[in-house]
This record gives structure tokens, sequence and C-alpha cells, in this order.
């Protein structure tokens, strides 16, 4: 049996193979179930999926190995990852699992764990689960199985209930919902709302198109269609809209660091700001850093995962945080990432304002920043020697001009260099020194 390994984000990988076969699946969730049961004791899981044509398969999968653990399941359908996870507190479960590799191609899935109160599991419950694997036997009884036809009307209506005061209808909006989960939760929610001039793409679905050449990594799709359409703004989700990136109505991308940037603000001037600042990651541009430091608040940095930002959100009582490539919380509505929560919170600041998007969402001068992926096969070049010193260099010689990050990615046998610095020309040789190193 192939080893489940939790990455930054839950497990993925292929699907149908590694830790996505059948048997691995249901051995995972016999252990995940056993674990619940048995430290939390959980009775229920809620099970969701995004578009994947794989995600039926999987829930069998997963379904089997549930109720062997003695867990009754519910099967929820195609939702959100945080429609899921606010699942778990609305059908009073315990446990609930999200179906999907978020903004990977059709041909990969994953799974996604989330406790009571729609946050993710630790990392200790996590290898927990992980080293029961090939030692946990079934229950003395199987739980039962049922469906539930009703959770993406209760989602939208959270979102509604949350910015009933709002009026977007005067914004002329172009929504990109990637071929996903939200192909129909977030149409409706925005019209709930009152968007009157209103396109949505990326909502046909047919199992292997989930975000391909649209969504939140592949925003070219969403600007020309800002363009053709004189659009105010576009809004683009990824394949389980736990994202957000958004593009202005010259069509340049808004990426995550000005969003966060401009709801710090926002929530600054209106007085409900908690914490003192934001929650970022490492990846978070210095600019966003800098302009925050400017307005007297912090930017507390976490390591890489919206899980990592969400527990010094609650560690620390900051209600705003997120990731650069758009994964954004807002904790006074939410536990967890929610693509079409920002939106909606974004957009409802906007039409507040006389500012067209171009200058409203560009909140800070980014630094250059220069990120690199390189594959890498066999072991991984973070535990070479040779490498190690060559990182040691590379951050001597950036010295207080910027940063330098280099780290493991948590899904894919990729090295992640990043490095930032108000000199371009030192970023770029930096950044392609150690990737150098690298290639085979």
């Amino acid at each position: 049996m192939a080893m489940a390994k939790f990455g930054t984000d839950g497990i993925r990988g292929k699907a149908g193979e590694g830790a996505l076969t059948p048997q691995t699946l249901t051995a995972i969730a016999r252990s995940a179930g056993h674990y619940m049961r048995e430290n939390a004791g959980a009775k229920h899981c809620v099970i969701g999926r995004d578009t994947r044509e794989s995600g039926a398969a999987i829930q069998d999968a997963l379904t089997a190995g549930f109720i062997a653990a003695g867990l009754d399941v519910t099967h929820v359908g195609v939702l959100p990852t945080p429609a899921l996870a606010g699942s778990v507190d609305r059908l009073g479960a315990d446990l609930g699992v999200m179906i999907t590799a978020s903004h990977n191609p059709w041909q990969d899935n994953g799974i996604k764990f989330f406790k009571a109160g729609g946050t993710k599991l630790s990392p200790k419950a996590e290898r927990a689960i992980e080293a029961g694997l090939d030692g946990i036997g079934n229950a003395g009884q199987a739980g039962a199985v049922s469906v539930r036809h009703d959770a993406a009307q209760a989602y939208i209506d959270d979102l509604v209930a949350g910015f009933k005061s709002s009026d977007v209808s005067a914004l002329k909006i172009v929504l990109d919902c990637a071929n996903g989960a939200a192909f129909e939760t977030a149409p409706a929610a925005l019209r709930a709302l009152g968007a009157m001039h209103l396109t949505v793409i990326g909502d046909k679905p047919d199992g292997r198109n989930i975000n391909k050449d649209c969504g939140s990594t592949h925003t070219q799709l969403l600007s020309d269609r800002v363009l053709s359409a004189g659009a105010d703004i576009g809004v683009a989700l990824d394949g389980d809209a736990d994202r957000l990136i958004m593009v202005d109505e010259t069509g340049r991308e808004i990426d995550g660091d000005q969003l966060l940037g401009f709801m710090a603000r926002a929530a600054e001037e209106s007085g409900t700001l908690k914490g003192g600042g934001i929650v970022a990651t490492v990846m978070s541009n210095l600019g966003l850093e800098r302009f925050l430091t400017e307005r007297g608040l912090t930017l507390s940095r976490t390591a890489v995962g919206d899980k990592h930002v969400a527990a010094r959100m609650r560690e620390d009582g900051f209600n705003i945080g997120g990731e650069q490539s758009g994964h954004l919380l807002l904790t006074d509505y939410g536990a967890t990432g929610d693509g079409t929560l920002a939106a909606i919170a974004v957009l409802s600041a906007l039409a507040d304002m006389s500012a067209p998007a171009s200058r409203a969402l560009s909140v800070f001068t980014p630094v250059a920043q220069k990120l690199v992926n390189v594959r890498y096969k066999g072991e991984s070049p973070m535990q070479r020697p040779d490498f190690q010193a060559a990182i040691a260099a590379a951050n001597k010689e950036m010295g207080e001009a910027g940063r330098i990050l280099v780290r493991a990615s948590g899904t894919e046998p990729l090295i992640r260099i990043m490095a930032e610095s108000d000199d371009d020309s030192l970023v770029d040789s930096l950044t392609t020194r150690l990737a150098e190193i690298i290639k085979p």
C-alpha cells in the first residue's frame, strides 16, 4: 500500500495512483475515522467534492473507510471547499472531507480534512492518520450513509447574510468560476447581493476542464473578457474556490497581497481590524510589509499554507490573513480561506468608492520578486550540503537589500526559489544561480 503523505494542504496526487488508489483511500478514511472517534468522539463525517471526474470514485472509497470505522457519512455533492468546511458544524458533524486538488489540473485529485469549527486538522492528527494506515481494523458496527441536497443553498444564504447591507448593483463584474466547485454557488451569491451586470465564465464543468486556461492561475481569459465587456472588475476563483485573484478594469491582475493590503486598510479605517495588523506567509511581498508598517500595522508571517495562517490568526487574535496566491481568510465570517467570500468583501468595499479598481486595489508598490520552481528527481536538493552552502552564500550577498526564501513544495517534487529586492538584477542573478545548482 502506498504511503499517504500529508503536504502543505492535505493529500494530493494523480487520481488512481499512489495514495489515491481506492485501497489506500479506504485505509486513509478508516485511519482518520478511528483517530477522530477515539480522540474526539467523532460519529459523523461530511464529504464534498469539486467537479473532477475522479471525485465520485474517491468519494466511494473514502465512504467505505469511514463507515468501516463506525462513522456515519453524509454526501453533500459538489461544493466549494469553504462550504464543505462550514457544513461540518451546520450538519452537526465531527469531521469533513473535501475531495479536490484545488488549482491543479483535472488529472490530479486529493483530500482535505476539516474538524468541527471548520478548521483543518493539526499536524499531530495528520501524523497519527499516516501511522494508522496498516494497523486499523474495522469498528464493531458500520456507519450509515445519507445524502443532503441543501448544503449549497445554505452556504449561499450564509454569504448573503454576512453582507446583506451591501449594494454591488452598479458594478459591472466578470466572474470566472474555473469550471470548478463554485460554478453555481458563486454566481448565485453575487446575484442575491444585487449584481445586475454579471458575466459568468468558467461555469460549464465537464470533469476535465477544471482550471484549464481559466481561473485564478490562468487569468488571461478573464482579463480579455473584462476588457471586451468594459467591466469594472474581474473575479477569478480556483477549482475548489478557496482562492481569489482579481483583474482590474485595465485587465491587470491583482494578487492576494494587494487584496490583503486593500482589506487591511478598509478594516483599519472602519475600526474593524483586529490584532493590530494581518497575517501572511513568508511568500508575501516585502512591499506589503512596508505598506503596513507605514500605517503602524503588523505583518505577522507564517510558513506557507493557509492552515498556518489560520492557526496564527486564532492564536493572536487577527481577523484578516492570507497568501499571495489568493487564499484569503476573513475569520469574522468564516474559519477557512474562501474566494467567494473575499470577493464579496472586496466588491462591497469597492462599490462604496468613487475610484476605479485600478487605483483602489493597487495599495502598495511591489518590490521586485521572482519565484523559480525547479523540478528534481530522487533525493531532495534541500538535503545536499552544496545546495545549503549556496543558499547561505546567496543570503550573504543579498544582505539587507531584500529576502531569499528557498523551500521544498509540499505537494510536488519541486524546489521553490524566491528572491525579492529593490535591485532587480540581484533578484535575477541569485535565483538563476540557485536554480542552476538543482538542474540535472
